[in-house]
């Protein structure tokens, strides 16, 4: 049997454009397999096949204008829907009427009942689905689409590049360069190069700032469009284990997929309790910089707290950190923060560890904060509190369950190696699937999920994942810790190499700064390292690649490094490891 499969009513709508195409001659269709995508100015439609059978002729093609009736592809050998659904043949065939869902239409399968139709209706169909266009999201969108995937990237915000580009790693480390040649330029009149008080124009150096994030908008938008990756503007939460609803600013719209990477990200934790307050700020807040009179309270003594505290503090604003535990910059070796510690504590007013926020009563005058703990002050009066006490998972926010997909106590969603969820067709990635909750780590991420997704064998190795502060100093640290090493009874043996015999922190007035490298005490490879001191983040790069590629400290020390450089102090370390080292006098055991 030959039959004609053609446009249905579509509503109040005429020369409505094909926008894609989705079978070719040959091709063998069931009843509701999408055959055309079309997009009116309100709304975007997968159009179903509503008979059965194999496809010998496809009469429409991408940019074509249709109507009611308009032929779409002639099929062999298959029976029409109301064959299949006899207790359905009363009533008027289902293509002759659209359901109408937010701003999408979907012609829904004539033989479904309510229940089945309620988890499998769509608007369109996706290949590959990425849920979240952060730096993971879209590294995992552009690869999968490089390796010949249809993809298709949902993200709630306008732009792409998520918490990250928007308002995370890249302005604030556009701030922190600001904050830096401040302090450049203050120190050299030490040495005999005077500027005058630098003149501050917050309404420029946010333009500046938001100029910089533009530019890698803008890049991103490009390179989704030549990779033909198809972009979404919604929060999207799933519906089914294929189906995934997406709620934008013109509606609803729900789209089947094949596979999925869920790039959903996290969000600032805000404390409990707190009362509503534009003086209270989150670290996104905080990258609209002012000038705040009354000083700036910085709850959290991690990394995102500590970069802005540089940052408003090189802006002339009276700081203060309050951190919970007895360390700034938890998690990281001791030995690292000292440098940096010892160059803020001279600088802000004060530096409280082991100590509580129990309490923030908005007044006129400023907000008065009250603490607790062994060593903790008196309440005190603020300008503004930026409440940087880490951040959450998105895990929760998603209707994973809906899926079937597991999501921890914490909001984190389990993955394999492979970067799979319990639901195999459906990848996790970046901050959602575990901590640390870093960019690179997320890149690395989307890419290993991509590439199985697109059949290939891939597998994470989270052995070697960087960490930076872009403070001042930065710290950065990459593999085995010694806090890390002593807490496991991993043995290893140490090299360090202190920037104060390092001829470029010399010239540059900042020697406060050391390199160490951890060994196995037996092989010599390298098993971690860490680094405080001017460019830590881009020196760190070396100990990365040395561990992943298994060097010992004589594969560090015998590489030739250019002198002057920060870099010479990595050879260092391994030099003085193995006893070769020459630029100190390392007495023999």
């Amino acid at each position: 049997m030959s039959a004609d499969l053609t446009i249905p009513d579509i509503g109040n709508f005429s020369d409505v454009e094909v926008v894609d195409v989705l079978v070719k001659a040959g091709d063998v269709v069931a009843i509701d397999t999408p055959l055309v995508t079309l997009e009116t100015d309100k709304a975007s439609m997968d159009v179903p096949a509503t008979i059965a059978g194999r496809v010998t002729a496809v009469l429409l093609k991408r940019g074509d204008k249709v109507s009611k009736g308009s032929l779409i592809a002639r099929v062999e050998g298959g029976e029409p829907a109301a064959a299949l659904a006899p207790s359905a043949a009363a009533a008027p065939p289902a293509a002759a009427k659209p359901e109408g869902a937010g701003d999408t239409v979907r012609m829904p399968a004539p033989q479904m009942d309510r229940a089945e139709r309620a988890a499998t209706d769509h608007t369109r169909t996706a290949q590959l689905l990425v849920l979240g266009a952060g730096p993971g999201g879209y590294t995992a969108a552009f690869r999968a689409a490089d390796l010949g995937l249809k993809v298709t990237l949902v993200e709630r915000w306008q732009e792409l590049g998520g918490v990250c580009l928007n308002v995370g790693c890249i302005p604030s480390k556009a701030l922190l360069h600001a904050a830096k040649v401040i302090e450049d330029a203050a120190e050299m009149s030490e040495r005999g190069i005077a500027f005058g008080t630098p003149q501050l124009d917050f309404t420029r150096l946010r333009a500046w700032k938001a100029g910089v994030v533009a530019k890698l908008t803008g890049g991103l938008r490009v390179l989704a469009r030549q990779r033909k990756v198809e972009v979404l503007r919604g929060s999207g939460r799933f519906v089914s284990a294929n189906v995934l609803e997406v709620t934008g600013a013109s509606g609803a719209q729900r789209i089947r997929f094949e596979q999925c990477i869920i790039a959903a990200g996290s969000e600032a934790i805000r404390l409990p309790g707190l009362p509503q307050d534009p003086r209270i700020i989150d670290s996104a807040d905080a990258l609209e910089v002012a000038d705040v009179a009354g000083g700036l309270l910085v709850v959290g003594g991690g990394i995102i707290g500590l970069e802005m505290a540089c940052v408003y503090d090189a802006l002339g604003t009276k700081v203060s950190v309050v951190e919970l535990t007895p360390q700034l910059m938890p998690g990281c070796d001791p030995d690292l923060v000292r440098p940096l510690e010892r160059r803020i504590r001279a600088r802000y007013q004060q530096i409280l560890l082991g100590t509580k926020v129990v309490g923030i009563e908005p007044r006129a005058d400023g907000l008065r904060v009250a603490f607790s703990g062994d060593k903790a002050p008196e309440p005190q009066l603020f300008g503004r509190v930026l409440v940087a006490v880490g951040r959450t998972p998105n895990g929760n926010a998603i209707d994973a369950e809906q899926a079937g997909i597991k999501v921890g106590a914490r909001g984190f969603i389990p993955v394999d190696k492979h970067m799979r969820t319990n639901v195999p067709h459906i990848f996790a990635i970046g901050d959602i699937a575990a901590p640390p909750m870093l960019a690179h780590k997320a890149m690395h991420e989307g890419k290993v999920a991509a590439e199985f997704a697109a059949g290939h064998k891939r597998a994470a190795d989270w052995r070697v994942v960087p960490s930076v502060a872009y403070t001042d100093p930065e710290i950065a640290w990459v593999g085995l810790t010694e806090t890390e090493a002593r807490a496991q009874g991993t043995p290893f043996k140490k090299g360090t190499f202190p920037w104060v015999a390092n001829g470029r922190s010399l010239s540059l007035g900042r020697d406060e700064g050391f390199t160490k490298l951890l060994f196995d005490p037996d092989s010599h490879r390298v098993l971690g390292g860490g680094i405080v001191g001017t460019s830590a983040g881009e020196l760190i790069s070396e100990v990365a690649l040395a561990i992943e590629n298994g060097c010992d400290a004589a594969d560090i020390g015998l590489t030739i490094h250019p002198h002057p450089t920060l870099s010479e102090t990595v050879a260092g370390a391994a030099e003085a490891f193995e006893g070769t080292l020459t630029d100190l006098y390392v007495p023999k055991k």
